[in-house]
């Protein structure tokens, strides 16, 4: 596990282009761990419904509980992530969120969104009160259909945007001529507000793209409630405090799969 540097390089970005990242995290085995782990919760969920929930064509998601995620305590106790919620989101954040994206090969351009409506503290204040760590189970080639990012977006307050998510298609030339393409490799770590504008583009290679989803709420935020995330009580009492003190879930018996929630109202990845 690399050093982490100091989280206000980290919140300066954050709050000018809206991502940054920590190369090198994890070893390239961590991320190898992570792949297997994805790609067993990826066909326990597609025989269920509504455990793979789509966005756009071979496109998917799935939230998945951290037990499901043998690295989940080394990605949620990072000394980097600690920081940077901390610094950005306030001492008391809460994880909420555990999932992941999978373009498949023939997984198309998806429009520009956002994942969710600005909230106000953002768009009058601006304040971010959520972030999305991302963490990628292979190495990003072009053909891949790397994650694309419009930077600066997340300020936009997004009134005329289709269900406060999705900006009129009279935008797009104005978000592709900003976007930022992103290539991370096995072992990093990012860190971005949902709210920036972005999108996943076209997967033309043979490979799936699987890239972990930890979200994190500043207290009050709300994102919790699209969420089921749990832990059984013997996996609780390993986790380090230090992880505990921030995983806002329930403690159970017995685990239940995950029936996604958050689907992304009148998406219609990539269709068009």
């Amino acid at each position: 596990m690399s050093p982490a540097p100091d989280p206000a390089t980290a919140v300066q970005a954050l709050y000018g282009d809206g991502i940054t990242a920590l190369r090198g995290a994890f070893p390239p085995e961590w991320a190898d761990a992570l792949r297997e782990d994805i790609e067993t919760a990826f066909a326990e969920a597609r025989r269920r419904p509504r455990g793979a929930v789509g966005r756009g064509p071979h496109r998917y998601y799935v939230e998945i509980h951290p037990e499901q995620m043998r690295g989940f305590a080394d990605l949620a106790g990072h000394p980097w992530v600690r920081a940077v919620c901390a610094a950005v989101l306030g001492p008391q954040y809460r994880i909420v969120e555990l999932g992941f994206d999978i373009p498949l090969p023939g997984a198309v351009d998806q429009p520009w969104h956002r994942d969710f409506p600005s909230p106000e503290p953002t768009w009058r204040e601006r304040r971010l009160t959520s972030l999305a760590f991302n963490v990628t189970a292979v190495d990003t080639a072009e053909d891949m259909g790397p994650f694309e990012i419009a930077p600066g977006t997340q300020w936009e307050r997004g009134d005329d945007f289709d269900h406060a998510m999705f900006p009129p298609r009279s935008s797009f030339p104005r978000y592709a001529a900003r976007a930022v393409r992103k290539y991370p490799r096995r072992g990093d770590i990012s860190v971005r507000s949902a709210l920036a504008v972005h999108r996943g583009t076209a997967n033309r290679s043979t490979t799936a793209r699987p890239v972990l989803v930890l979200g994190v709420d500043a207290p009050g935020a709300g994102n919790d409630a699209h969420h089921d995330m749990a832990v059984t009580h013997e996996a609780w009492r390993k986790l380090p405090a230090s992880v505990r003190d921030h995983l806002h879930c329930a403690v159970v018996d017995t685990l239940t799969p995950v029936e996604q929630k958050h689907t992304i109202e009148g998406l219609v990845m990539g269709e068009a």
